[in-house]
């Protein structure tokens, strides 16, 4: 694998999110009022498209045509990604946690610091439907590849799963202790992996709800992410490195499930 370094942003990237099927493009959300297109043939930054406040999550549609990025202000832009242009902005009056397309690409979804999901239609941007998730901070929301479900991970230390088309909760995952900061499916759905501040990554039978398997870590789990093709969960922990400085943080991606 060649690493290259991404250099541009004037302030912490938050997140980052890839091109739905142009493997060569990703786009970084940035406290520095800016996000950035790069290209990772030249590993030169294509675009850069200023924004109103500080970014903080972003997401690519599945139709690659727009990007939606999310601020501390919890304003939603809507960017076109070949013209660099705004084309959309949403102002909303609760806390904005993570924002994504379904699928389709008909209808736009946010979960909230109240614990609900908001649905808006796409490209409207009309309310369709609000949902009482969970009792407490609704974190984060992903859905499967196969379209028949999206998940979201709750402050409550809950992970529930949905189904798509009867927005209905099917079943709920309880074995995480601690608020639940990322969600990922595997590449054919049937398996959710979900992570938090405990020190391990629960993989769960999406079907069932049954435990597949516990992953150890040694801290808080950020982000955890499927490989699009294969059983071979990503992961990233709060590691400390230790060898050198102990505060100093590592940042270190694992690998679970190679043979």
């Amino acid at each position: 694998v060649k690493e290259n370094n991404y250099r541009g942003h004037g302030d912490s990237v938050d997140q980052l999110c890839w091109h739905p099927s142009n493997p060569d493009l990703f786009v970084t959300a940035s406290g520095d009022k800016t996000i950035r297109i790069w290209d990772v043939r030249t590993t030169k930054c294509i675009a850069t498209v200023n924004t109103k406040g500080e970014n903080i999550n972003i997401c690519w549609s599945p139709d690659g045509q727009t990007i939606a990025v999310g601020n501390k202000d919890d304003v939603v832009t809507f960017i076109d990604a070949k013209t660099h242009r705004s084309k959309a902005e949403e102002q909303f009056k609760f806390e904005v946690n993570e924002i994504s397309w379904n699928n389709d690409n008909n209808m736009f979804f946010l979960t909230n610091g109240n614990g609900c999901i908001n649905i808006l239609s796409y490209p409207e941007l009309k309310p369709i439907q609000s949902i009482n998730a969970h009792p407490s901070n609704c974190i984060c929301i992903k859905f499967d590849p196969m379209g028949k479900y999206f998940a979201t991970g709750s402050a409550d230390a809950l992970v529930s799963l949905w189904d798509v088309d009867e927005l209905v909760c099917v079943r709920c995952f309880s074995r995480l202790d601690w608020p639940v900061r990322t969600l990922s499916f595997s590449h054919d759905g049937k398996m959710l992996a979900s992570a938090s501040e405990d020190h391990f990554i629960d993989i769960a039978e999406v079907e069932t709800g049954e435990k597949l398997w516990e992953v150890q870590c040694e801290s808080p789990t950020f982000t955890v992410a499927w490989h699009p093709k294969r059983p071979l969960l990503a992961f990233a922990c709060d590691d400390k490195d230790g060898k050198y400085d102990s505060s100093r943080e590592a940042g270190t991606v694992k690998l679970f499930g190679l043979p």
